[in-house]
């Protein structure tokens, strides 16, 4: 794949403020069912959370083909005025909107069981398989044809990541204030009318986030369409070939594993654990702060350091943190609430830089075999996230009903201690393999990327 950069348009705040405003319309649906979506179905519908879970580790497999399939269509797309990727952000948002608030169809909770199994895997189908991969695959392939120069796509993926921040704050810090009530007893209760009309204004705002992406970025870097047949075996082989890629998909799903358990089981240790709705939101501004916070110095450090150590170093802290809280078990949940916040600069430091290792494997493949396919491997790498909130979801639906948990059981003092456990242990385990993968897995230190970034440069005749 042939590419030129024109500069007309120099890239500048407009871009970096637009694809933050992407990430921001993504988890507004993505969080919103990572943090919520268990919660309502086991405690408003009745299902069980090991039956959720499966129905999450179920949805990834059809990602398999959905993602990949996205990922082609965009690579053998003609570009346009807009460019290749950007275009599906008007066409999708809409789609991905409805299929999100469809999801917390409260109105069925008395419908029988069979039924709200079915819209269960139904509308989580329609979301994440179909609607949010034929937006998510594009978007996240637009970062390499904004911009060819690492430091600014470095700066690309600190925005993408205050955009999602923006969003965790949004959700994080305001719904639980919203969605949960205190019964007569003084428990702390999830309501499904609430969570619906909260999913609603997320869609809302989701269609506003992606508007405003479309129409405030630029794609520069012009990529001609991939004419190649398109075999499946020879994507596995090349996959399976490619180092970077494996160990960047092997980091994302290892990432998603602790940050969405973590987001996962708020839902599940502040309520019945602490009793405490208000430290859930304490505890999800504090992460928004420190995320912000390392945004204004990330490029600056990561440009020093590398993107593969920061992320490493990040890693073992979000570990030894939670590690620390699980040997504490504490019942004072500001303890719990400051060994959170230490365990989230791992998830804030790998967030802040994902993105651009993933443009840095893209540039190294094109480097290794002179073939260019931004769409094709970001799909492969979204798809490893995908399987790590598929992961995250499965082992913590599955733990959850291990330890004896449901609506009856909620607050049973075995159970409580058993959220807990979960709570600090699968993160935690999380955090450590994501170290080892990044030392041992993925080749892209600061010095490879910046000989690829110098090679490119040189085919380029820039």
């Amino acid at each position: 794949m042939k590419s030129q950069e024109t500069r007309e348009i120099p890239f500048g705040m407009r871009d970096r403020l637009g694809y933050m405003f992407g990430d921001f319309g993504n988890d507004f649906t993505f969080l919103l069912s990572s943090m919520f979506l268990m919660k309502f179905y086991t405690d408003v519908m009745g299902v069980s959370a090991a039956l959720v879970g499966a129905m999450m580790m179920i949805a990834r497999i059809v990602d398999a083909f959905t993602d990949v399939t996205m990922g082609q269509i965009c690579d053998r797309s003609r570009p346009g005025k807009k460019g290749k990727f950007t275009p599906w952000l008007r066409r999708m948002c809409g789609p991905v909107a409805l299929a999100s608030f469809l999801m917390y169809a409260v109105w069925f909770k008395d419908m029988p069981m069979g039924f709200k199994v079915f819209w269960m895997f139904f509308t989580y189908l329609l979301w994440g398989s179909i609607c949010y991969t034929g937006i998510n695959i594009p978007y996240g392939s637009m970062a390499s044809a904004i911009t060819a120069d690492p430091k600014e796509r470095t700066s690309l993926s600190s925005f993408r990541t205050i955009g999602a921040t923006l969003a965790n704050t949004v959700i994080g810090v305001v719904l639980p204030l919203i969605v949960y009530y205190e019964d007569a007893q003084g428990n702390t209760i999830f309501s499904g009318e609430r969570m619906m009309i909260a999913a609603l204004l997320c869609s809302i705002g989701a269609v506003i986030c992606y508007l405003l992406c479309y129409h405030m970025t630029t794609e520069r870097v012009k990529l001609e369409k991939t004419t190649e047949k398109f075999s499946f075996g020879d994507l596995i082989r090349t996959t399976v070939s490619n180092r970077a890629l494996v160990g960047i998909v092997a980091a994302a799903l290892l990432l998603l594993l602790a940050q969405l358990t973590l987001a996962g089981m708020g839902n599940y240790i502040y309520p019945n654990y602490f009793g405490n709705r208000e430290a859930m939101s304490t505890a999800n501004l504090g992460t928004t702060i420190i995320t912000l916070a390392l945004s204004m110095v990330i490029v600056k450090i990561s440009g020093k350091y590398g993107r593969k150590e920061l992320a490493g170093a990040g890693a073992v802290v979000g570990a030894v943190a939670l590690i620390a809280a699980f040997i504490l078990h504490t019942d004072n949940v500001w303890v719990f609430v400051g060994l959170y916040l230490v365990s989230s600069l791992g998830t804030a430091i790998f967030n802040l830089v994902c993105w651009a290792m993933i443009t840095d494997v893209i540039d190294d493949a094109e480097v290794r075999t002179g073939k260019r396919s931004d769409g094709t491997i970001y799909a492969v790498y979204s798809f490893a996230r995908k399987l790590g909130q598929a992961a995250s979801s499965g082992l913590t639906g599955g733990l959850l009903t291990l330890v004896g948990y449901s609506a009856v059981t909620a607050f049973d003092p075995k159970v409580i201690d058993g959220i807990y456990n979960i709570t600090c242990l699968v993160p935690a385990a999380g955090f450590l393999l994501l170290a080892l993968a990044l030392k041992f897995l993925y080749p892209l230190d600061r010095k490879k990327v910046e000989e690829n970034t110098r090679i490119l440069k040189e085919k380029r005749g820039e």
